[in-house]
């Protein structure tokens, strides 16, 4: 059957393959046994080469990337459904330039040269995610068990659709008539989680099969895939500043007052930085994923296909996390000095050097008279909110050809679905060693104990302590209280509908040197809408909160592991949580136990009868709700053309985008719906061109320009108020501008043998309105309040929700809060890197070195720097006062302002990846280390904030992964093997201000082994 001109529109200048073809279409490999590592010759199939296994991935990924079109980089399944990782975030960690981020060891965020603006598409169609941001689906969301391969798009032409920074990332099924023989495929595999001490199974299958009918062909494709997924970190946060204790000599002046020495012990003779807060995490996600997808084509002639594809996805993703906290204790700063002190160097911000000061080491954190109106507490916190998201995504066409025309008319549709049911709850420790209880205090102080020597974050119960609580009075329900519960059930829905029409002329026997011309047009409606269903309730007040007794049944320990990742003995291991299983299970039930406790109290009784209760089931915001709709209309022309050595493309992509939001004004009067409108049009040129310098050496250059539109949260006329005191409040902005990204490429490529490159290239990219977060923060008064009543005129927004806790004296809820609003840098910015990769393996070399000719390597490099932009991070009040202080300025009439241009988030300036493997005598066994440098970021522990890392995104310390597999060929059908996620057990560390400044976060993730076997006819 011939499509010549059919498979010309996705790659025009593809030259005929030799008749030794180690590389082609991603699935030729199914002609042959996954066990066939050693070439065999089909005499069948006019002597086509077929390699399989870790080498013949290897090859035809090379292939496809030299003939590409534009620069493009590809990982093909070594066998049907087996991609090198079991997670999508992880084998796309595979290829140069690619960096990931990871929640509790999972691989769920990708950086494409430094950006996490990417499109994520499968087969060809744009694909939406569980949230209202726009990275597509989430890679957690699909298996790897059902993906043939992986292709990033760096360079686009202009047929690639709008809408990356980094690049296009494209996930392919397998295609049906692409089928040589049948298919039919089965992998079961368990998976240990060694911290959380589990095993999950994964379960896969395919079957494919192809006929004849009539003069044509028909083939379909079934992929299907359950598995479960338990995930463990521990995150250990300790916040360092305690509004800084500042030595006896020191006079502070706070705008007009002054605040005299005060009569410290002798240890503080010098400024130091206290401990302001402790909070043991563990993360536990619980994932449970249903997929399936299929693809059916039908070429009824030479010059007529038409197809079809689905895929569905059900993902339930539920956590029973929990967090230990010490709070209230920076009042004890005069009274529990520290046994020890490190000096901390805060390094440099934009040219600045900060300076040196002496932090808290180790110590205890001991309750005092003199100081009982804030001690240290003891809160125990279960957060158990899932998310529960279906997809589904269709595609239907035609392709057509007929003498030098060809076209392809497609239609698709793709959505998401997601709840998020939510009944999260914190409970206050009553400790029975403490104080008398004379007053409405909603809490007893508790000792503590820490230790950060060592470069650990080790902390709890100080034992030594006379009134350290026993384990069996941690444990009883009597000695807590209900502090808050959220209950919640917000809904996001996205779909995205689209229409295409790409239509083709050959030019090749009219002209010299241009191939053909191509154009096309695209439509696209985008929306997403999103409901917050919530209820909260919060007290600082002990006679509206009752005693745990109330509601027992619902009281388990928590998990006491916390020391298992390092074998640390300094850690919170006896608590009591509300059942995280039972609140997800039962959410109606569990809520109506604490409502009845509620209801007990004196507060809750009144309350009660007044037909207004304490803690309310979830109801709809409409203060929250948004519904934004995007619909785009693209154009494009592209000239194909080869002369001589070179061959390439040229053309232009002319998109219009216009917007509606439509968000509500809450008013005392009513709720008024409000619509806002805008639209632009951008025209992106793109051109690539590839040299044929020799039989071995191929040089590529490529420009192209690209947009980034904005997350349609960020878009949005609502106002979603969060329930901690420390959390700033995101406020839409509808007037961003899109991000407009100019990109340069070139790199010269060598393949000095068969399956065997060494390659090295530079990009650049400007990149103009960049998405930056525009922090207000609210007043702080000297003693570290806040304004509790709007409307906040010292800055921030009110929150009425949260809980006031230490950032007032006067108990109760509602706060002035930071207000986020993200907005355009003004000033331009820039990215250049360098990127290098090699390939290489000895299979040419068995007669003279025999089962060492298995063995082989693949490696790249990547360096990057970012610079230009205006936009920046200023100190927030804990980090001015420190920085001041250093350098002896006690006076905040005179206080310097310490800034840094924000920059990219989650962006490496290095990274690497090695890969050795072996493939001999049934034996496939792959080892890769992957390393990537410091990077800022916003994912910390525990809820912090901007203004919990005094103003600045925290740094991600260097960090590398060793991940690993073996896998043997029982027969020529079965296949068993093994495989292990960071097998090392390398930990995660963050740092404040600086890399390796102060030491504020940890990550302690699981490592998890999976095995199992396979079976292929």
């Amino acid at each position: 059957m011939k499509q010549a001109g059919i498979s010309a529109l996705n790659n025009r200048s593809r030259r005929r393959i030799s008749a030794a073809l180690l590389a082609g279409t991603a699935m030729t490999m199914v002609a042959a046994p996954a066990f066939a590592q050693e070439a065999e010759a089909d005499q069948s199939n006019e002597n086509v080469i077929v390699v399989s296994g870790i080498r013949g991935s290897l090859a035809k990924a090379l292939d496809e990337k030299r003939n590409a079109d534009s620069l493009v980089e590809v990982i093909q399944a070594e066998d049907i459904g087996k991609l090198p990782d079991q997670n999508l975030a992880e084998v796309l960690e595979n290829i140069t330039g690619v960096q990931i981020t990871r929640t509790a060891g999972v691989g769920t965020g990708v950086q494409i040269r430094g950006s996490n603006d990417n499109r994520i598409e499968i087969n060809g169609v744009g694909t939406v995610g569980s949230g209202t941001g726009r990275g597509g689906i989430s890679f957690e969301d699909v298996p790897a068990s059902i993906i043939a391969a992986v292709e990033v798009t760096k360079a686009p032409t202009a047929m690639t659709t709008e809408g990356s920074v980094g690049g296009t990332i494209n996930l392919r099924t397998i295609r049906p008539l692409d089928l040589r023989d049948p298919l039919i495929s089965f992998r079961a595999q368990g998976e240990y989680s060694e911290l959380s001490k589990s095993v999950t199974p994964r379960i896969s299958g395919s079957f494919g099969q192809k006929w004849d009918v009539g003069d044509g062909e028909m083939g379909i494709v079934i992929s299907g895939n359950y598995s479960k997924l338990d995930a463990t970190s521990f995150r250990p946060r300790v916040d360092r500043d305690g509004g800084l204790v500042e030595n006896n000599t020191a006079t502070v002046v706070r705008g007009t007052s002054t605040q005299l020495p005060a009569a410290r012990p002798a240890a503080q003779a010098f400024d130091f930085v206290g401990i302001q807060f402790l909070n043991q995490e563990l993360e536990n996600f619980k994932y449970e994923t249903y997929n399936i997808s299929g693809s059916l084509e039908w070429a009824p002639s030479d010059s007529l296909k038409l197809y079809f594809d689905g895929f569905y996805n059900d993902q339930t993703r539920r956590q029973e996390s929990s967090r230990v906290q010490g709070s209230g204790v920076s009042s004890l700063l005069d009274f529990s000095v520290p046994t020890s002190f490190e000096t901390v160097n805060f390094g440099i911000l934009d040219g600045v050097q900060l300076g040196s000061i002496q932090v808290a080491q180790k110590g205890t954190l001991e309750a005092t008279l003199a100081a009982d109106d804030e001690d240290p507490n003891l809160r125990f916190s279960s957060d158990t909110g899932a998310r529960l998201t279906t997809n589904t995504l269709f595609r239907g066409g035609a392709e057509f050809e007929s003498g030098r025309f060809s076209a392809r008319a497609e239609l698709s549709r793709t959505d998401s679905k997601t709840t998020n049911p939510n009944l999260s709850t914190t409970l206050n420790f009553i400790n029975p060693n403490g104080f008398p209880i004379t007053r409405n205090q909603n809490e007893n102080p508790t000792p503590f104990a820490y230790d950060f020597t060592g470069g650990a974050l080790t902390f709890g119960i100080n034992s030594a302590s006379p009134t350290a609580p026993t384990t069996a009075q941690l444990l009883d329900p009597a000695n807590v209280v209900l502090d808050a519960v959220t209950v919640g059930n917000n809904k996001t829905k996205n779909d995205e509908t689209a229409a295409r029409l790409d239509m083709s002329l050959e030019l090749d026997d009219l002209t010299g040197f241009l191939d053909s011309f191509d154009i096309g047009y695209r439509y696209n409606k985008s929306s997403t809408s999103f409901d917050q269903i919530r209820s909260t309730f919060g007290t600082g007040d002990i006679r509206q909160s009752p005693r745990g007794t109330l509601f027992a049944d619902l009281l388990v320990p928590g998990k006491s592991t916390f020391g298992d990742f390092d074998g640390r003995e300094l850690a919170f291991r006896d608590f009591l949580v509300v059942d995280q299983g039972l609140a997800y299970s039962d959410q109606a039930g569990t809520l109506a136990k604490l409502q009845a406790a509620l209801n007990s109290t004196p507060t809750g009784i009144t309350r009660l009868a007044a037909g207004n209760p304490l803690l309310r089931d979830p109801v709809s915001d409409p203060g929250a709700f948004f519904d934004i709709s995007e619909t785009t209309n693209a154009v494009y022309g592209q000239l194909n053309f080869e002369f001589g050595p070179v061959r390439g493309n040229a053309g232009l992509r002319y998109v219009m985008t216009t917007i509606s939001s439509l968000g509500n004004q809450v008013t005392p009067a009513g709720v008024t719906p409000i619509v806002t409108t805008g639209k632009y049009d951008e025209l992106l040129p793109r051109i690539n061109l590839t040299a044929d310098l020799s039989d071995q050496l191929v040089a590529r250059a490529s420009f192209g320009k690209d947009i980034n539109r904005p997350d349609f949260n960020d878009l949005s006329t609502s106002v979603n108020f969060g329930t901690g005191p420390n959390n700033p409040v995101a406020i839409g902005n509808p007037g961003l501008a899109p991000e407009t990204v100019t990109s340069y490429d070139a790199s010269l490529s060598w393949y000095f043998a068969p399956a065997a490159v060494i390659s090295v290239g530079v990009f650049h990219k400007k990149r103009k309105n960049l998405f930056v977060d525009q922090l207000d923060p609210p007043a702080v008064d000297i003693n570290g309040f806040v304004d509790i009543t709007p409307p906040c005129e010292g800055g921030g927004i009110y929150n009425p929700i949260p809980d006031r806790n230490v950032l007032s004296n006067i108990p109760g809820n509602g706060l002035c809060v930071g207000k986020l609003t993200k907005i355009n840098d003004t000033g331009s910015t820039k990215q250049t890197g360098v990127e290098v990769a090699f390939q290489y393996d000895l299979s040419s070399f068995e007669d003279a070195i025999g089962f060492a000719s298995g063995f082989g390597l693949a490696a790249n490099y990547t360096y990057q720097k970012f610079s230009g932009g205006e936009a920046t991070n200023d100190a927030a009040p804990r980090g001015r006062d420190i920085f001041n202080a250093i350098n002896g300025i006690y006076n905040d009439n005179n206080f310097v302002t310490y800034s840094a241009v924000q920059g990219l988030l989650d962006f490496s300036k290095h990274a690497y990846n090695v890969t050795a493997f072996y493939e001999k005598y049934g034996i496939s066994a792959r080892a890769r280390y992957t390393w990537r440098s410091s990077f800022r970021t916003n994912d910390t522990a525990g809820g912090a904030t901007l203004t919990s890392t005094f103003g600045f995104p925290v740094v991600t310390a260097a960090r590398g992964q060793l991940n690993g597999s073996i896998t043997y060929d029982l027969t020529d059908n079965i296949n068993i093997g093994v495989e292990g996620v960071n097998l090392t057990k390398s930990k995660i560390e963050q740092y404040c201000v600086n890399d390796g400044a102060l030491l504020c976060f940890q990550g302690l993730p699981d490592r998890r082994l999976t095995f199992g076997a396979s079976i292929k006819f």
